[in-house]
């Protein structure tokens, strides 16, 4: 009996350790029935008090079914589109699924006996945590069982054990005291003296409720506070604590300031990815009047406007951006556009093909080339079409051969030009960083394509600071820091809408959001020793349950009235230490 468990034991530890070697492997299929996995342990909802950030761990969990062959596929298919409850079921199984009590007690088992030299002796047994998921048949509803070795100079000396219980949908007032708390950690180590932190995560800016319904938002912006000296489960956090801002904002949010701008960037990305694919998705228009009426009626402006002008002797008005200052009507909107820039925002919303941009450039160029108009432009713009504007000073007008994607090209610099000098006037204006902290981000020496990935960097950019000055009000100091966090994060990454950017703040600066709020997750910890030895007893209370591979009996998700007490989920998590002899 005992050569079959150490034989078990030492193919269990030599399927862990070349798992853990292989960094290309990230799945492995074990006895046909239990799928190991490696993940970041604080991407784990109900293991985020164990502080795994940035390690993996090993989860256990009940294998996947096998796919079937072609034809039973098609029947497959041919079901689910016919019966939804089969659908349903499909659904279920593709989620983490647990295992039994028993098997996730056997594997814990054999993880232990592995990590001690005594019983399976090898050179070195260290090993990630393994944590598996569990079904909550026990009478204690355990959702998951972890191990991970202690280790003391280099020498795998103990191993601690770890359960996680969940209870909910509860009451409020049937969760864990505080008291009752300690009371469990001192059962299980009996410490002379303990410490208890506390910590809260807090809903900044996220769903939005409209006629008793939640609206899932893309954006989030979170708090978490961190502190001492907990006297009360669900207690406030004080303003002594630590806090931290998770600020994810994904572009296009019809709430945000900035969506006018994403429609102009929107229509942006739409002329570069026609260039390099050779066809234009096209945009519905957002004008009534077509591309070349529109450029026709500017023209004819313009031209009244210079006669005018030459009648009195005058020369036309021309606004320098090194000596007068842009107008800040609204975010990013400025009172300085120049011919190019005025021209753009009429045809980025009006124009619906090809011939629109061609034919409504051809009357630009004939309008220059005859000296019908003389308009100003910004000095240091650098589309084609500024270049052919600047030529009748110098010299006579080039011929311009409006073919193939040549149109799309010169409307895409327009509106590069105009955007970049929108970005640039509104974060320098605000003082939110310098020109030389920019220059990544508007350097026109580069190809097109990454230009327009570039200044879709800066767009989010000032989508996450815009945010946060909008509905936090955070003052100008985090400002400034968010900008320069953000401005050094997008030079050496790729753009990633789902990146959540973090901010230290003082809690009195937003104390109006959270302080009559539920927070999302509440947590306080209890622990005791030191070390490798510390050991901790955890209680989370959270809005939803930690765990995803049960089913928990949750009532329909609509806003409730503020007369009923609201519901939580609470998960414990205590530890074992084991010491080897």
């Amino acid at each position: 009996m005992a050569s079959k468990v150490l034989s078990s034991v030492k193919e269990f530890f030599n399927t862990l350790r070349n798992l853990q070697e292989d960094e290309n492997n990230h799945c492995y299929t074990y006895e046909d029935e239990i799928q190991i996995l490696k993940k970041d342990g604080d991407r784990i909802a109900a293991l985020n008090l164990l502080d795994y950030e940035d390690q993996e761990v090993f989860i256990c969990e009940k294998a996947l079914p096998k796919l079937k062959d072609s034809d039973d596929e098609s029947t497959l298919e041919t079901s689910i589109c016919t019966d939804d409850n089969l659908l349903t079921a499909l659904q279920t199984e593709l989620t983490p699924q647990p295992l039994t009590i028993t098997k996730a007690r056997q594997m814990l088992s054999w993880y232990t006996l592995s990590q001690n030299v005594n019983v399976h002796a090898v050179d070195d047994p260290a090993l990630r945590p393994l944590w598996v998921r569990c079904d909550m048949s026990d009478p204690a509803r355990t959702t998951w069982f972890g191990a991970e070795g202690v280790c003391v100079a280099s020498k795998m000396s103990g191993v601690k054990l770890y359960s996680v219980t969940c209870k909910g949908p509860v009451n409020k007032s049937a969760l864990l005291t505080l008291d009752e708390l300690k009371q469990e950690h001192k059962k299980r180590h009996h410490p002379s003296t303990m410490a208890i932190k506390g910590s809260a995560r807090f809903n900044m800016f996220g769903s939005i409720v409209v006629e008793n319904s939640k609206i899932e938002s893309q954006s989030s912006v979170t708090v978490d506070f961190k502190w001492s000296h907990v006297e009360n489960v669900l207690e406030t956090p004080p303003l002594s604590s630590t806090a931290t801002l998770n600020i994810k904002v994904a572009t296009g949010d019809m709430r945000s300031p900035m969506f006018e701008m994403f429609r102009e960037l929107q229509f942006l990305q739409v002329l570069a990815d026609g260039l390099r694919t050779g066809e234009v998705e096209w945009l519905d228009p957002l004008e009534s009047k077509s591309a070349v009426d529109l450029t026709t009626e500017y023209l004819e402006e313009l031209q009244r406007l210079t006669m005018s002008q030459q009648e009195q002797g005058s020369k036309p008005p021309q606004t320098d951006p090194e000596t007068d200052p842009p107008l800040f009507h609204s975010f990013l909107v400025r009172g300085d556009l120049d011919f190019v820039e005025q021209l753009w925002v009429r045809l980025r919303k009006s124009v619906v093909c090809y011939q629109d941009v061609k034919d409504s450039l051809k009357l630009v160029i004939e309008a220059l080339t005859y000296g019908y108009i003389k308009p100003w432009i910004h000095r240091d713009n650098s589309s084609s079409l500024c270049k052919l504007i600047l030529q009748p000073y110098h010299q006579k007008i080039e011929h311009v051969s409006l073919t193939d994607l040549t149109p799309i090209q010169m409307l895409l610099e327009m509106g590069l030009d105009k955007m970049r000098k929108d970005y640039f006037n509104y974060l320098i204006g605000e003082e939110l960083t310098t020109p030389n902290n920019l220059s990544y981000y508007l350097n026109t020496e580069v190809d097109l394509q990454e230009q327009v990935i570039r200044l879709r960097k800066l767009h989010h950019l000032l989508e996450v600071v815009v945010t946060c000055r909008t509905f936090l009000d955070l003052p100008y100091d985090r400002l400034f820091l968010l900008t320069q966090l953000c401005l050094q994060h997008y030079k050496t990454s790729p753009y990633d809408e789902t990146h959540e950017f973090q901010l230290q703040i003082k809690p009195a600066l937003i104390t109006h959001f959270y302080q009559s709020e539920h927070p999302l997750v509440w947590g306080v910890e209890v622990s005791s020793g030191q070390g490798p030895h510390m050991v901790k007893t955890s209680l989370q209370v959270s809005d939803r349950p930690l765990v995803d591979h049960v089913i928990f009996e949750t009532a329909n998700e609509t806003v409730s009235d503020d007369s009923t007490e609201s519901v939580c989920f609470s998960t414990l998590v205590c530890c074992s230490l084991v010491n080897f002899a």
